[in-house]
């Protein structure tokens, strides 16, 4: 048996991703440790799996609060992002020693993993619960929405976009770089210097990612899901089919789904259009902003992978795990990203013909009207989001994540049944 420490940022989409990696290395026998900044323990549902939180002074959860948008919300994102990194690193090395992990898998937005794991000589893997940033010259940034483009012209772009980045994670370096320095590690200020040199576990497929360079590091292995997640496409969705009339699901996350301005938009849309409109926000509205959508059926959460296989179409906002859910139904996506890596899973559904992308700042019903029509009237949009529904049907998920991460980082263990009863 392995003790494996799992680190990652206190979002709800990426907690989900880790417990279903750490379920599948319960049921293989080993022991699972979520450490986290303060007050993320909650977000922490998985039977079985333990919680530690670091102490720190100051953290706030990014689920409680409304992000800002432009220059201003990045910088904010990005000086947040620091201070969590900064207090796993002061408060990771006792818990982890404590409590005597073994190895650790850390994502991949979150470069106190890397540092921690390095600092104790723990085996690593690296987690992609969002757009993978291993290092490769011929992709833009997950954070910009640019189109594939290996020309030199666009090789050249995607080192300017590079320098830009780095300004602006400005404050993020300087907490690498310090805690590097106190942990004794050789200097390093990027966060792709913080992945793992053994693999990265990412939750995309090759049909969706742009033209990779080939890494034996590199395991694209599908949506990593719950034993709650499996379930979900044969739940009973609370509303009615309209019959006849297009569906579509519209739904922004967790942490955009206080955004009722777009909700309005896509609602205006689908009337001109005759389609019913389903719509969640994620508990983001209050009932008089969701009473002002003037959709078929508006409420907090539907499971979203039945949701799926009844819609026609998905407004959404590019989140990562939205959009695999979607195209593993074979449901074509609109794309109004916002921030994070949204931009780029945008350029993603562009680029494979199974989405359209609008900015949201020059978001209107009629912008939005235009691009539901096409995504109906055009079939290459469903059947290419067929194709790539198929490959993320066979992938691996994270019973495969589990599999490589006990080979590469781990030992063996007898699978949870075979174990004598406490």
């Amino acid at each position: 048996m392995t003790h494996y420490a799992l680190i990652c940022p206190p979002f709800h989409s990426h907690v989900r991703v880790f417990e279903a990696i750490g379920e599948a290395l319960l049921a293989r026998g080993h022991r699972v440790t979520f450490v986290v900044n303060a007050g993320a323990g909650a977000l922490v549902r998985a039977a079985g799996i333990e919680v530690e939180e670091v102490e720190e002074r100051g953290w706030r959860t990014l689920e409680a609060r409304r992000e800002p948008g432009g220059l201003f919300g990045i910088l904010r994102t990005v000086r947040d992002g620091a201070e969590r990194t900064a207090a796993l690193c002061e408060g990771g090395p006792a818990i982890l020693r404590r409590i005597g992990a073994e190895a650790l898998l850390g994502d991949q937005m979150e470069p106190a993993a890397g540092l921690l794991a390095e600092h104790l000589a723990l085996p690593f893997l690296s987690v992609a619960s969002a757009l993978p940033i291993d290092p490769d010259p011929s992709l833009p940034s997950p954070f910009v929405g640019w189109r594939y483009d290996p020309t030199p012209e666009g090789l050249k772009r995607n080192r300017g976009g590079e320098r830009i980045s780095r300004l602006l994670l400005h404050r993020q370096r300087e907490a690498i770089r310090v805690a590097a320095l106190e942990f004794g590690l050789p200097p390093r200020d990027r966060m792709d210097e913080c992945l793992s040199p053994l693999a990265t576990l990412a939750q995309t497929v090759p049909g969706f990612d742009f033209p990779r360079r080939a890494s034996a590091r590199h395991f694209a292995l599908g949506p990593f899901r719950t034993g709650a997640d499996a379930l979900a496409p044969s739940l009973v969705l609370p509303f009615e089919r309209r019959p006849g009339a297009p569906l579509v699901f519209a739904s922004l996350g967790t942490l955009q789904g206080h955004r009722v301005a777009i909700f309005r938009a896509v609602a205006r849309a689908c009337r001109a259009l005759g389609c019913q409109l389903v719509v969640a926000h994620c508990g983001r509205l209050g009932a008089a902003d969701a009473a002002s959508i003037e959709a078929d059926f508006v409420t907090d959460f539907v499971p979203q992978r039945a949701m799926m296989r009844e819609a026609d179409i998905c407004v959404s906002h590019a989140g990562l795990n939205t959009v695999l859910d979607a195209l593993e139904a074979g449901v074509p996506v609109l794309a109004v990203p916002i921030g994070y890596d949204q931009p780029g899973v945008a350029a993603r559904l562009v680029h494979h013909g199974v989405g359209l992308r609008l900015r949201r700042r020059r978001l209107t019903a009629s912008t939005l009207e235009a691009a539901l029509a096409r995504l109906i009237g055009e079939a290459s949009f469903a059947r290419n989001a067929a194709a790539i529904g198929a490959e993320i049907a066979a992938s691996g998920g994270a019973a495969a994540a589990a599999e490589i991460a006990e080979r590469l980082a781990g030992a063996p263990a007898r699978p949870r049944r075979a174990l004598e009863p406490a």
